[in-house]
């Protein structure tokens, strides 16, 4: 017998299983499949990324569902389009042999008449966005109302990315006797609050412990100084030159620096960020998927849709803000039973939150150096070796041989042997033969970190280009992309102004501002050494800034207008708790 059909599955789904070359469940289709398939229960499973978690929900919701009645009985909602489509074309192959069955895809990006059209053809199981799915029940395109089952897939993700809203809007639109079926990765407090208000006494299955991250997977950080991460993420690339890996940064500006670079340093590589077109985001998976792609540098939510088994290492570029994020992401390596490796690039001001990592999933970190030039010219050295010895003989160049032999018989063997790697090698060797070591000493860079955890900055726009304290807040929010809470002390003089963020957030500011331009005019930010009062008495000259009351570049900003923040559009209260404490800030 199946190992799957001892779980109770009938045999329509034994015999998909086995044309899919299932062999054995993973451990939550396991703990959940017998429970969903034998009560009509809600259920929590907390399980890491990649431990088969659709199959665990979709096994069960298949066979539940009436495949003669054409209304809608179940309803999957999963946080991004690429998850959707994912989902949607695992449970047509679980169906296969269901003759009737139909699953459709509802989400943003795609006509929503169309949809609206597939689902009126009839559509047992409906897997959609939640924005989208928002969007067509005010349309009143599609009924929930009947359904029997809501599967919230990556629940913690869903609600990570502000869809609480939304969630709680559809669910409003179902039975209050439907099983809900809550799957997630980890269990902030958003996802309890989501369980406690729309579920009826849930089973809990957890896989490992709760918001931990896999058994699969190493965990490793770097310690480098800020201005030298780019240059270790190359070396750890270098390092492991089968690599085909997953790196994370913080923000879609930092994704597509990061991307061009390494595509312009030689590498397979190319960005996946919310600013790309379906199509190009489409293109980019395909090609990944197709390994024509090494290193995919991502955002995470842009990254929620990658599900490729043979990912050998995720690179932190940068930790996430939300340290729960970090389960995530590492859970796009060690997949289906394989190893993987997880590495974080941090500066020293950025260790402790290491520990707060270690915490959260229950692992522990090993602290490693980035590899010197020397070791990376000894890696690819004997990884060429190996290729040459694995590599199959082309028999269609035995008529050339008597001609090479005729050029190269002066030579011996190992002479033969040094100007072939020789060849293949000098570019390696030529470029990492004088490299400098980057981990990070005693005496770093990030020099400006004070007492409260913040660093100071000088910034070369002031009263005299239209900004106030709340306004250069707004815009610095925006182009930061930072929350209220990471910038303070605000303080702005007559053509130049200070603020802090914390620490961590260093080198974000410092890298986004290296090139920034407004109507062409540059816009300056630098570390501040003192408290700003002897930049008060001076005039700023030089970097792109200014003297006196010369301003030829038109550059006044004047408000909402132009610097249009989301607390401008939609947090008045915010804005208003702002005002009360402007004499605390200033």
């Amino acid at each position: 017998m199946n190992k799957f059909e001892e779980l109770g599955l009938g045999e329509a789904i034994v015999k998909a299983v086995n044309d899919m070359g299932f062999e054995t469940p993973s451990e939550v289709q396991e703990k959940a499949i017998p429970i969903l398939l034998d009560k009509d229960t809600d259920i929590v499973a907390l399980a890491q990324t990649g431990t088969g978690k659709t199959a665990a929900f979709g096994f069960p919701l298949i066979e539940k569902v009436d495949s003669k009645s054409r209304i809608t009985q179940g309803l999957i909602l999963s946080p991004t389009r690429e998850l959707c489509l994912q989902i949607t074309n695992e449970l047509k192959n679980y169906a296969k042999h269901i003759p009737g069955l139909r699953t459709v895809a509802i989400y943003g990006g795609a006509s929503i008449m169309d949809q609206a059209k597939e689902i009126k053809r009839g559509a047992q199981i409906v897997v959609a966005t939640p924005g989208r799915m928002q969007d067509m029940i005010n349309r009143k395109m599609v009924d929930i109302s009947n359904i029997g089952y809501c599967v919230l897939d990556e629940a913690d993700e869903m609600l990570n990315m502000g869809f609480y809203e939304d969630i709680t809007a559809i669910l409003s639109h179902t039975p209050k006797d439907k099983n809900t079926w809550l799957f997630s990765a980890t269990m902030p407090r958003e996802v309890s609050t989501i369980a406690k208000r729309f579920m009826h006494e849930p089973i809990e299955i957890t896989v490992g412990h709760k918001n931990t991250g896999s058994k699969n997977v190493s965990h490793e950080y770097y310690v480098v100084n800020s201005r030298d991460r780019y240059a270790a993420l190359k070396r750890l690339a270098d390092a492991n030159p089968d690599i085909f890996s997953v790196i994370f940064c913080r923000t879609k500006r930092d994704t597509q620096k990061v991307a061009e670079n390494l595509i312009g340093d030689g590498y397979n590589a190319a960005a996946l960020h919310g600013d790309l077109s379906q199509n190009q985001r489409d293109l980019v998976m395909k090609s990944f998927r197709n390994r024509q792609i090494q290193m995919l540098v991502a955002t995470d939510v842009a990254a929620r849709g990658i599900d490729v088994d043979d990912v050998t290492h995720v690179i932190n570029y940068q930790l996430p803000d939300e340290i729960e994020t970090y389960t995530h992401r590492s859970g796009r390596t060690g997949r289906a039973g394989k190893s993987g490796v997880s590495m974080v690039i941090v500066s020293k001001s950025e260790v402790r939150k290491i520990k707060s990592v270690e915490r959260i999933i229950k692992k522990s970190f090993e602290k490693k150096e980035i590899p010197s030039g020397e070791e990376i010219c000894q890696v690819q050295l004997f990884h060429l070796a190996s290729d040459i010895k694995k590599a199959e003989i082309d028999h269609e160049i035995d008529s050339y041989l008597p001609s090479i032999n005729e050029v190269l018989e002066e030579f011996s063997k190992e002479e033969l042997i040094k100007k072939f790697f020789s060849v293949e090698f000098s570019r390696f060797h030529n470029y990492y033969k004088k490299a400098k070591d980057l981990n990070a000493s005693g005496n770093d860079n990030d020099r400006s970190s004070s007492a409260d955890g913040s660093t100071r900055y000088f910034i070369n726009v002031g009263e005299k280009d239209g900004f106030d304290w709340m306004k250069l807040k707004d815009f610095l929010k925006e182009v930061l992309e930072l929350g209220g809470d990471s910038l303070s002390r605000v303080d702005v003089k007559e053509s130049f102004s200070f603020f802090n963020t914390n620490t961590e957030h260093q080198e974000r500011v410092l890298a986004i501002f290296e090139d920034f331009r407004m109507e062409g005019r540059k816009v300056n930010v630098e570390i501040s050494k003192d408290s700003g009062r002897s930049r008060g008495r001076g005039r700023r000259d030089g970097g792109g800034g200014f003297k006196g009351k010369r301003r030829s570049d038109g550059f006044k900003p004047k408000g909402k207008k132009r610097f249009d923040s989301n607390e401008d559009r939609g947090s008045r209260s915010d804005r208003g708790r702002d005002r009360r404490k402007r004499s605390d800030r200033r």
